[in-house]
């Protein structure tokens, strides 16, 4: 299953209402939240009516996922049992910190499959890496699960972790960032950004969707309507851009036929990196080299 994230909106899953409107957004998902979302006391209420609001959400995007509560809680393993009937089509980790994390999910979840007649790993898993340990062990979690689509990175809980004070510029937490996109690369995963906290603040969302899509970056977590279509504009290839892909594609193509490797276009030398970048842009919008 070939999924294109790059807007994610959290919902409180005990607010029908709300994901309802979710769901009517252009979000590429949108996330039953149990987790943040809901106080201990409602937990058992919150799964009721999050099956209840999915089974009355028309059958089309935006995805329907659910976070679950973290796996050194009491809370996640009922938070699947009664939450599958809702038909996820990813269950969002939170917490990772090891790949036995995902691991543990995943084993609960193949029964859980085979008794509604799904085929095995048809439920997809997105692990939040949000503190230090997660950091350490990314090569492990990256690789931890057949069911893992995707990594996403949690800037609060991990600038708290380790003791940072969280800032605009973000260099407090860019090594963390950066190691979450790189793992994620290097597994053939999506990489999601973390969530932007400042709602009246769409300007410096754009710039920082821009920042975290040059460093590698294919979506965002969002926490507010509006920041959705801020985040689908900023994480898909503009009109100019599939053309200068399409371009440069066409003209490395035509050296390698007539036996030249690296080639120049428009003053700037183009090699084998340059055109798997073009053709990864072109695939991020949805499109071809000669068209949709």
């Amino acid at each position: 299953m070939t999924l294109r994230l790059r807007s994610l909106l959290f919902m409180p899953a005990d607010s029908p209402r709300m994901i309802a409107k979710g769901a009517a957004l252009p979000a590429d998902a949108i996330i039953a939240d149990l987790e943040d979302a809901v106080a201990p006391s409602r937990k058992l209420e919150a799964r009721s009516l999050l099956v209840q609001s999915f089974q009355a959400l028309p059958e089309a995007e935006p995805l329907p996922c659910i976070r679950i509560n973290p796996v050194n809680s009491p809370f996640w393993p009922d938070d699947l049992l009664a939450t599958f009937a809702a038909e996820p089509k990813i269950y969002v980790i939170p917490k990772v910190e090891s790949a036995a994390d995902l691991q543990l999910v995943s084993e609960r979840l193949t029964p859980l499959e085979s008794a509604a007649g799904l085929p095995i790993g048809t439920v997809r898993l997105l692990a939040i890496v949000e503190s230090a340990a997660g950091v350490m062990n990314l090569r492990e979690i990256a690789g931890a699960d057949p069911r893992l689509m995707a990594l996403a990175f949690g800037a609060e809980d991990f600038a708290g972790d380790i003791g940072a004070q969280r800032t605009r510029e973000g260099w407090e937490v860019f090594y963390a960032r950066s190691a979450v996109a790189t793992a994620a690369a290097a597994f053939g995963l999506q990489a999601i950004d973390t969530v932007y906290t400042d709602l009246a603040d769409l300007t410096g969302l754009a710039a920082e969707c821009e920042a975290m899509r040059n460093l590698g970056f294919r979506g965002k977590l969002a926490v507010h309507p509006r920041q959705v279509e801020v985040i689908n504009r900023a994480f898909t290839p503009d009109l100019a851009d599939v053309a200068a892909a399409r371009r440069l594609i066409a003209v490395f193509k035509a050296h390698q036929r007539a036996g030249r490797g690296v080639c120049v276009l428009d003053g700037k030398m183009v090699d084998m990196p340059m055109f798997r970048a073009a053709q990864d842009l072109l695939a991020r919008a949805g499109k071809g080299p000669e068209g949709d």
